[in-house]
């Protein structure tokens, strides 16, 4: 892992001034994905760790806590989940939350994310092309909806990074780097340095031409997924449990872990 380019000190303060500990913090949204526009958000995403009183007595926790605020007129948005819904949402197939805890772009790490990050693999299977195929298909109706080149790219990224999952058993989030291992329309270098010069505008891209190649990757995550020797189901759900039970006693044990 390594730390996010160019995003500055701001960033660690922020985690630093949360309510509860943080065990990691990294950059998701297009600067993970690798079509990150000059005057594109920064998406701030990561794991806390409630007291364990908030979670054994009557009052529903707030799992997940957001702020936004604007950084030199860039909009900073930073969302954690406690880590025993982090841990679930791993569990859910849930391709998203696995980009994020696996994001070399890293604002705040330590020991706890390493580990979670050691286990990531055993959660993989199959069954995760369904998460980036319904994505993809979100992001096309957007793209058919508005002609705005953003989704598009979405929709290029979701597939690839699926497909590339389905043979090879890797979270691969960057679309530059998955165009290198996947065949890929040879237009997407095009689109992708558009998107760096604006954050909105319309795709310059015959719709007709791209049509037929979403349709045609959404056949090679199809191809791929049949074919995949990832597993039914996650191999490490135990080692998760003992993992979120550890950290949770360990906190309570020791204290809230230095920044």
């Amino acid at each position: 892992m390594t730390d996010a380019p160019g995003l500055g000190a701001g960033l660690a303060d922020v985690v630093t001034e949360q309510p509860d500990p943080v065990l990691f913090a990294t950059v998701s949204g297009a600067h993970l994905y690798g079509f990150p526009s000059r005057d594109s958000d920064v998406d701030l995403r990561g794991v806390h760790l409630l007291p364990t009183a908030d979670l054994v007595g009557l009052r529903e926790p707030t799992e997940t806590r957001s702020r936004m605020w604007l950084r030199d007129g860039v909009e900073m948005d930073l969302v954690t989940h406690d880590l025993r819904k982090f841990v679930r949402l791993m569990l859910r197939r849930n391709g998203y939350v696995l980009e994020q805890l696996l994001s070399p772009l890293v604002v705040h790490t330590g020991e706890e994310h390493r580990e979670l990050a050691a286990l990531a693999p055993g959660v993989l299977t199959r069954h995760h092309a369904h998460h980036y195929r319904g994505f993809a298909s979100t992001q096309w109706r957007l793209f058919e909806r508005t002609g705005e080149l953003k989704p598009l790219l979405y929709t290029f990224r979701v597939l690839l990074t699926g497909i590339h999952l389905m043979r090879r058993g890797e979270v691969v989030a960057d679309l530059p780097a998955l165009l290198g291992r996947i065949p890929s329309p040879g237009y997407l270098p095009d689109l992708i340095a558009q998107k760096a010069e604006r954050e909105h505008g319309a795709a310059d891209v015959p719709h007709a031409r791209v049509q037929e190649d979403v349709e045609r990757l959404h056949g090679l995550l199809d191809e791929a997924q049949a074919a995949s020797s990832l597993p039914d189901t996650p191999s490490v759900r135990d080692a998760l449990h003992d993992f979120v039970v550890r950290v949770r006693l360990g906190a309570d044990r020791d204290g809230p872990a230095p920044l």
